[in-house]
């Protein structure tokens, strides 16, 4: 699939950005049967993607700034991709945090946009009452308001990185799940993704993508929905 919107980025910048939020995918070791089968199929579509991969690796921070640049927008903004997708299966780990730290580092973007995200790491052991919904303390919840903002700030541009977005952020909640016995429904086990506390940010930028594809780049959606 090719798309005729003009994109600010060239074809060694996505492949670099591309590989870059792969490397977060994989960053906490958890990489089963379904992950494989989703990356499989984000990137066996060459042509939607314009680019030519002849192994799919991980990239390092240095490669990646070499790429993006360092102190850009393009940094900037592949860096907000990032932090979503390590937060979109819900849990943020020690392994994502690390890689996000060292990308953050190469590119030259404030270290701080990541401590608000650290405070999600911390092990609930706080006097300060929690907010039921996240399990998280008010501090921390206070904390999460400047990322919120910052994510939300993330522009799409180009056609590659939104098509990666729609199938990396799942439609529906992964956890949501019915539990059957025999043939017959037994348990029903609700949406958890709704205790994520940056649950709207990825909602709000799933919605964006998919809408920039639609109205921007006129192409079908339905296969995202």
């Amino acid at each position: 699939m090719t798309s005729t919107v003009q994109s600010p980025y060239s074809s060694e910048q996505i492949a670099a950005w591309l590989r870059g939020l792969l490397t977060i995918a994989w960053a906490d070791g958890n990489f089963d049967a379904q992950e494989q089968e989703l990356i499989a199929s984000i990137t066996k579509d060459e042509l939607a993607f314009g680019i030519k991969w002849d192994s799919l690796e991980v990239i390092t921070s240095e490669e990646l700034a070499a790429a993006l640049g360092k102190g850009t927008p393009a940094a900037e903004n592949f860096l907000r991709t990032a932090v979503m997708v390590a937060i979109a299966d819900g849990t943020y780990s020690p392994s994502e945090d690390q890689v996000l730290q060292q990308f953050c580092q190469a590119l030259e973007q404030p270290e701080k946009l990541l401590e608000a995200l650290r405070h999600t790491l911390e092990h609930p052991q706080q006097i300060t009452p929690t907010i039921a919904s996240t399990g998280l303390t008010k501090r921390q919840i206070n904390a999460l308001c400047p990322l919120r903002d910052w994510l939300d700030g993330l522009d799409i541009q180009d056609p590659r990185v939104a098509r990666f977005l729609c199938k990396m952020i799942p439609s529906q909640c992964p956890f949501e799940r019915d539990i059957t016995l025999f043939g017959r429904k037994i348990i029903h086990i609700p949406p958890m993704c709704k205790v994520n506390p940056l649950y709207e940010q990825l909602v709000g930028l799933r919605f964006r993508a998919l809408c920039y594809l639609a109205d921007k780049c006129g192409e079908d959606v339905s296969a995202y929905i």
